[in-house]
């Protein structure tokens, strides 16, 4: 009766042993995954819950809401309106930055809603794109932090610049399809940097008393 008892003692012992390692494996897999599925997104999480759990159980919680989503691809003719419509936001910023930046914010949220992104809140949004985006929705989130600046009257001229670049990464990422990176190649960031300063004196003499929301 006492072998059999410490036999049963051993096995249950060696059960719970092998259920803490299984359950220690799983979890090592499952954060592995969010991290390389969420990258920088992961450890803003992290850092910002003060616990790595309820970091991964809300990054959980976000994929389960994505995958509730209708997310398509947009038309080849919506690509090019769109890409139009940017080329459009970007010639303005020579001349009023301010209103370029809150016109591709627009931009930006239009194109979100066409592929099936619901547009509620910034905060939102942000959580919804980090899902598929982990890697532009950092430019998203410092573009709209500049955007909030310039909304107070806050942002100068190199800041608008710069929320522009980083919108423009996202809506590069956001059109999708090869056809549309192909042609957001053709926005290389240089090219914006070589227009702006070739208009900088303008920008300027507006920047000081000439823009208006």
């Amino acid at each position: 009766m006492e072998i059999a008892t410490g036999i049963t003692i051993v096995f249950v012992a060696a059960v719970v042993i092998i259920g803490v390692l299984v359950s220690f494996v799983v979890r090592r897999k499952r954060s592995k995954r969010l991290k390389e599925r969420f990258g920088p997104v992961y450890d803003r999480t992290v850092r910002r819950s003060g616990s790595r759990e309820k970091a991964e159980a809300e990054l959980r919680e976000r994929e389960k809401r994505v995958r509730k989503f209708d997310i398509v691809d947009l038309s080849t003719s919506d690509q090019r309106r769109y890409q139009d419509s940017w080329a459009i936001v970007q010639g303005r910023f020579v001349d009023d930055p301010k209103t370029a930046v809150e016109e591709a914010n627009r931009l930006i949220q239009e194109v979100m809603q066409r592929r099936g992104y619901p547009v509620i809140d910034f905060d939102q949004s942000a959580a919804d794109l980090s899902v598929d985006y982990p890697v532009v929705v950092e430019n998203y989130r410092a573009a709209y932090q500049i955007a909030v600046r310039n909304e107070r009257g806050m942002a100068d001229t190199e800041e608008l610049r710069q929320a522009l670049v980083y919108y423009r990464a996202l809506f590069r990422e956001l059109l999708g399809g090869s056809e549309a990176r192909q042609q957001g190649q053709a926005m290389a960031e240089s090219d914006m940097d070589h227009e702006f300063q070739r208009n900088k004196h303008k920008v300027n003499k507006a920047g000081r008393g000439g823009l208006r929301l």
